[in-house]
């Protein structure tokens, strides 16, 4: 079982979209905050899950509750943080809440996580993915 993960920031829709079918995902998490802004462009989230099915078959699900909250992802922007604290602090804000408990092994087989950065080394999407390879023992591929 596999567990994807993509940024849509520096994806033409094309790009985007053909990654996700090559790779055979069936289904897009979106662990975004902020699922609503113009700048999201193709992956704006009212237009998202259409794109998704019509160009490429797959399903579409928010769940917000895995996003790091507001107020954490603002002070690391505006580095008020350093990422190393964020690191730390989202983990303990999805570890706390029981936001992983509530989440079943088979729901993100084949799926991707999708969040906004163009890579996963400084992002949210990366560490959760791997604290769910950690609890299913899933394999986890950056996109």
């Amino acid at each position: 079982m596999s567990l994807y993960t993509i940024g849509f920031t520096k994806h033409s829709a094309e790009d985007f979209f053909e990654t996700l079918k090559s790779a055979g995902v069936t289904k897009l998490i979106d662990i975004r905050i902020n699922r609503t802004s113009q700048l999201a462009g193709f992956a704006k989230g009212s237009d998202l899950p259409y794109f998704l099915r019509v160009s490429a078959g797959i399903a579409y699900e928010a769940i917000e509750n895995l996003a790091p909250a507001k107020e954490l992802l603002k002070r690391y922007r505006s580095k008020e943080i350093s990422w190393e604290v964020f690191e730390d602090l989202y983990l303990k804000q999805i570890k706390s809440s029981g936001s992983l408990d509530t989440l079943n092994p088979k729901d993100f087989e084949n799926s991707c996580l999708l969040c906004s950065e163009h890579t996963s080394e400084k992002c949210h999407r990366r560490l959760l993915a791997d604290e769910l390879h950690k609890l299913w023992g899933i394999q986890v591929v950056h996109l």
